[in-house]
Formats: structure tokens, sequence, C-alpha cells
């Protein structure tokens, strides 16, 4: 099948656009995406489920207050509510959204997309990440939707977010990421639920004009709660915005052209009344944006993950490097802007939180090799970092924090600045009392990556849902099987895709 788009000029209305590109996608007046596309964004969402599966019943902060809190909007209207993970209770929908998006990204574990398109000229690089679907699941149980269904949603809020982030860079400004979700959630749940193009409209204005939250909520010396619920809180406001945009609400119109809104007051067009971007959403055929976006194989922050492939290939080539931890005289990382200020920020040299410590390339790098010294071992698989990893005796483990200090993470410059976000440009050295001096030498593209083709991904992703989920279920096989073959499932299987049990971990 032939790829095919809908273009919206930045002289139009992109966010009426938006609306009824959401509405036609979903009738099939576009097309159909491949089988690929489908079975890539199926493995996202399971791979989210393990995460969300796992943090609540490791019970996080965040996602526990949330859920607790959404449990107290119980919806007795059917077709009005939509459940928790792990329960069958309906509650207003909004709430199940802000409860499961948050569980799914407390871990910092799941998809991420880097903004990057050169066949189209739009690379900006805005980051984010898969944190969205429970609007599309929620939104699919409230309307009966079946499996086939739901994934196309999830398809198109993750199109509508991925191409935003090639286009327009919220990071420049200091606005957080999950801005361009937002504005994916509303589209994505209005056009389920039967909204005209004017009412998305009117909620994507509303997000963007009263939702917009800056990335304080990712700084300081030691991160809070704020930073893995930041997706959930903005996906919340807008499955509420746009429910009042059905019921009548008018908000701010034609909110990309608005002079005084994010998109032109940070970016003032060339061009009088038009917006700073053009942009391209898939209709049909293999050229969605959830192709080029990324796995995490454990937790940690995505940008440390060439490092994570340049140290295990060094193990992998090198098994005398785990005789004795003493060996170990330095270790170098190099690597790109903005990774270098974002998990190099010296703050983080000496993280007191799992929140600060998944954003620390240091202690990332010195937990995996404390874990390899234990084990003998090396290998993604062997090494796959899990909750346990962060927990308040990993954080201050002696071994750890001796490597800690023997980490120096330094800047590339432009040489590996221009290659990103076509990969993720990273280079390990260790230096070894009695190997000397190795190398893993330029790594662009890890494993997880979009453009990695080791070949390992499915077995990888299988290996770490099961680490995950295990830690929340009795039956890791049966949750695996719930969700898998979305494709073929039944409106009612949907309806009850939420409805198992989670045990303390």
């Amino acid at each position: 099948m032939s790829n095919e788009y809908v273009v919206l000029s930045r002289r139009e209305n992109q966010a009426r656009g938006i609306g009824q590109y959401a509405i036609d996608f979903l009738a099939g007046k576009l097309g159909q995406p491949d089988d690929g596309v489908l079975k890539r964004v199926e493995q996202f969402h399971l791979d989210s489920i393990a995460c969300g599966v796992s943090a609540l019943a490791c019970g996080t902060n965040a996602p526990r207050v949330l859920r607790s809190e959404a449990l107290e909007y119980v919806s007795h209207e059917l077709g009005e509510g939509a459940p928790v993970l792990g329960s069958r209770v309906n509650v207003t929908p909004e709430k199940a959204v802000v409860a499961n998006s948050s569980a799914a990204r407390e871990w910092d574990a799941n998809g991420t997309n880097f903004g990057y398109n050169p066949a189209r000229g739009a690379t900006r690089g805005e980051f984010g990440h898969n944190d969205f679907y429970p609007v599309a699941v929620a939104a699919a149980q409230m309307k009966g939707l079946n499996g086939r269904e739901t994934l196309l949603a999830m398809i198109l809020l993750d199109e509508i977010r991925g191409r935003l982030a090639e286009v327009f860079a919220l990071k420049n400004y200091k606005v957080d990421h999950v801005v361009h979700g937002a504005i994916a959630s509303a589209a994505t749940f209005g056009a389920i639920l039967g909204a005209s193009a004017e009412q998305i409209e009117s909620a994507i204005g509303l997000v963007v004009a009263h939702y917009i939250p800056f990335r304080a909520i990712r700084a300081g010396k030691q991160l809070s709660d704020s930073k893995g619920a930041s997706a959930a809180i903005s996906a919340e406001a807008a499955v509420l915005s746009m429910r009042r945009a059905i019921r009548g609400f008018v908000g701010p119109a034609d909110i990309f052209r608005n002079p005084e809104a994010i998109f032109c007051l940070f970016e003032k067009p060339e061009e009088k009344d038009a917006s700073p971007f053009e942009l391209a959403l898939g209709a049909s055929g293999d050229d969605f944006a959830v192709m080029g976006m990324h796995f995490k194989l454990g937790l940690y922050e995505h940008q440390s993950a060439g490092a994570i492939q340049g140290l295990m290939d060094l193990l992998g080539k090198h098994p005398k490097l785990l005789d004795n931890p003493d060996n170990v005289r330095s270790v170098r990382i190099t690597i790109y802007e903005p990774a270098f200020g974002i998990i190099g920020d010296p703050a983080k040299r000496d993280p007191r939180t799992r929140q600060s410590a998944d954003h620390s390339m240091v202690y990332i790098v010195a937990t995996l090799l404390r874990k390899a010294f234990a084990s003998g071992t090396s290998g993604w698989r062997e090494l796959m970092l899990a909750p346990q990893d962060y927990s308040e005796e990993s954080l201050h483990d002696p071994l750890t924090r001796q490597l800690i200090d023997r980490i120096e993470f330094r800047h590339g410059g432009r040489e590996y600045d221009d290659k990103y976000p076509d990969g993720i440009p990273t280079t390990l050295e260790i230096e070894h009392g009695k190997l000397g001096s190795l190398s893993s030498g330029l790594v662009m593209y890890p494993e997880g990556h979009a453009r990695n083709t080791s070949g390992n991904l499915e077995s990888l992703l299988e290996y770490k849902f099961r680490l995950l989920a295990g830690l929340g279920v009795k039956d890791v096989d049966a949750l695996y099987q719930r969700f898998t073959g979305l494709a073929e499932k039944s409106a009612d299987e949907i309806a009850d895709l939420y409805n198992f049990e989670i045990v303390n971990c």
C-alpha cells in the first residue's frame, strides 16, 4: 500500500484541520495503516501496560494517589465512564485517564520519540513518550469500540503527537513536551466520542490557552512526582476540555495561528495569518510516526541507551572486565546535547530519589556495572534495570557510589550534536588496570532504537514485560495474552480489558 498524507498548510486553521483529520481517520475515509503499524502500536501499548501494572504493584506514590482519587469519582451512567487498571468499576473518564497514564509513565520506561523526520525536512527534535494510550482506551470503552478500532485510535494519537514533535520544539522554550500529547489526546478522544471538527478545535484551544506546563516540573536537584505525572495531568486536562467542548463550551479558535498562543508567540511566522509550520499527517500505508519511535529496554532515561549499549558491547567482548571492580580505574562517556545537560547535571551525581537516579547517566552506568560484577554476566536481558535497582538500598550501594566517582561524563561537541536525533551518538571508554584502554566506538542505534537492526527486539520486549508485569500479577502468561492480539478482540473484550487483579510486589 502506498503512503498517503493529509497536509495542513500553515495558512489554514490547523486546529480544525486536526479535528477533521481525526474524524476521517477513525471513520476509514483516509485509507488504512499497514498491518505492521498496528503490530508496532500494540507492542508499545503492551510495554506501557507492563510499566503501569508494576508501578501500581510496587505502590509508587503518584499512581497510588491518582488511582485512589479516581475511584472517588464513580460513574453510574452507561457510556459515561471508564475503569482504572486492575478494576471494572467505571469512573469519570478524565480521572481514569490521569490514573492510568500516571501508572504507565511512572517508571519512565516506556516508548520515546525524538521528533526527527528528515524525509520531510521536519527535524525539530522534540521529545515525547507513549504515555497517552489510556485516552484512546477510555474513549473506546465508552463508545464500545473493538480491538482494531482501539488500535487505530492509538495510532491516531501517536501520529498527531509525533508529527507535532517533528515541527515544533517545545523544549527550546522551556515548555514541557506533553503539550503535543495533550493536543493529540483531545483530538482522539473527541473523534471517538463523535465530536465535530469545530468542537475538537475548541478543546485544543482550551488545552493550549489554559494548560501549558513548563519544564519547571523536571528541574531541581531532586525530582518530584510532577516529573512522572506530567503527561497524565495534561491528558486529564485534554479529556476534560474535550468533554466541555462537546457540552457546548467554546474555546479559543484557530489556536496555532493565534499570535498570543505559544506557537506564534515563540516563533513568529514570516507570513501574516500563518502558523510557524506545515503539518503532514499519515493517512495510509506504513509511514506513521509510531514506526519511528523507540523502546526502552528497562528503567532508564532514553538518552542513556547509547552508553548502555556501549557498556554491553564492551562487557561482551571482554569478559575479564568482570574479574575485579578495583581494576576499573575510570569510565569516560562522551555524548551529545541535550543529553549532556539533562542526564549529566552535576546534581545527579548524588541522586537521592528514583526520579533523579533514572535521569542520572553516572548512576545508570554504575548500577549496570555493579550488577555485572555481582552476577558475572553481561547482556541487555541479564542486566535489565528494574524497579529494585532504584530502591533505597540500591541508591546508596557502596560499590555503585565508588563507581560513580570513577565516571567522567563529557560533551562531545558538534561532532556528536550533529548526529542527534538521527541516533543516540555515544562513546563509552574504560581504563582498566589489566586490559588497558577499551572503547565501544561510536554507538548510534542501540537496542530498542527504531533504526536498530539486531533482531533482538521482540524477545527483549517479552522478557521486559514478564520482568515488570510479573511483579503485579499472579499469572503473567494470562496478562500477556489479554493484551496481545488486540486487533482480533471484540468490543466486550476491550470493555473488560483492565479487569484483572494487581497484587503487591
